[in-house]
């Protein structure tokens, strides 16, 4: 008899797991199916700065003021809310776009900087400001060729555009960050790399030891000038050295035509500095974390934070619900 119920125990117990588990499969499905279709397209997402900083500023005032004196000042800031609901809308108030930029060696985020800056350009006007907090530390030229000259569009417009630069802006990072009428930087952010880099590995000898022969036919001669398995030459490696000489020289070109105030052959040498070194050779205007430089301008203009959301493949949307719904169950 026990062994009976100890078996219809163990039974019921796989039995409620496996039906626990198609349960969780059938909801992950269900809140994928749903948000799908709620947010069907790629779209932007708005927030105003302005709120989040008030209701931070109400929840520390809540916990650090004496009860009587923070209704007070609640119920002060409710009438004035009050009144600028009844008031005609000040059509003449600055408006700040915000935009966040974390690059990688790709530039892969220009694809959605093209889409922000697209979308603020069909609204904003002279009196409007766009600043762009970027953090990256370069990559691949073309990548951050592009993503410049999406910031140029700005700057065609007549929209004044800062860049707020809290932990680095290199190499190709400056590229866009030189771009601006203003540069914001941290103390101790990273600024500058001006400079052009190819590296690659030769196996070739390794090969040669191993008896193990590499063909490589090309039409034009210099359509590869390294290789990694082939046998470089001395004629590979001048031209190779030229392309790289020619696109430090257009990097230089570029700075200079958007920050003439620079001295390029100074700061053209590959090398970089922290904020306050960086001020003193003219890379950046102000030392000023992003935080301070939007907090500030709250009080006298609107923000809003501005990011452009992309739709992900059902497989990653899948494994991404699954494993948070899993942490919050063993949380």
């Amino acid at each position: 008899m026990i062994t009976f119920f100890t078996e219809y125990g163990m039974f019921l117990a796989k039995l409620v797991t496996v039906i626990a588990i198609i349960l969780l499969s059938v909801w992950i499905l269900v809140r994928i199916v749903t948000r799908s279709k709620t947010f069907d397209h790629e779209h932007l997402k708005v927030k105003k700065l302005n709120d989040k900083y008030q209701k931070m500023n109400l929840a520390l005032k809540s916990a650090a003021l004496p009860r009587k004196i923070f209704k007070k000042e609640l119920a002060a800031l409710k009438i004035k809310k009050r009144h600028e609901q009844k008031s005609p809308i000040d059509s003449d108030k600055k408006r700040i776009f915000v935009i966040e930029f974390v690059g990688d060696i790709r530039a892969r985020e220009s694809a959605s900087l093209r889409e922000i800056v697209t979308a603020i350009l069909t609204i904003a006007e002279s009196r409007d400001e766009v600043v762009l907090v970027l953090e990256s530390a370069g990559g691949a030229v073309h990548g951050y060729g592009f993503a410049a000259s999406q910031l140029l569009r700005i700057r065609k417009k007549g929209i004044k555009l800062t860049v707020a630069v809290d932990k680095i802006a290199a190499s190709g990072g400056y590229m866009m960050a030189c771009v601006a009428d203003r540069i914001i930087a941290a103390p101790f952010a990273i600024i500058g790399s001006i400079g052009v880099i190819g590296q690659m590995p030769n196996f070739n000898r390794l090969l040669k030891n191993l008896d193990i022969d590499y063909e490589q036919v090309t039409a034009g001669e210099y359509k590869r000038t390294l290789s990694i398995f082939g046998e470089n030459t001395d004629t590979g490696r001048r031209k190779a050295q030229e392309d790289i000489n020619e696109t430090h020289q257009l990097f230089k070109d570029f700075v200079i035509a958007n920050r003439s105030q620079i001295d390029i052959e100074k700061i053209a040498t590959g090398e970089h500095w922290y904020g306050t070194r960086a001020l003193e050779l003219k890379l950046v205007d102000e030392l000023c974390t992003s935080d301070d430089y939007l907090v500030q301008s709250a009080g006298s203009a609107d923000l809003f934070l501005i990011n452009y959301v992309r739709r992900k493949p059902f497989t990653e949307r899948l494994f991404s619900s699954f494993t948070s719904t899993i942490i919050r169950l063993i949380q």
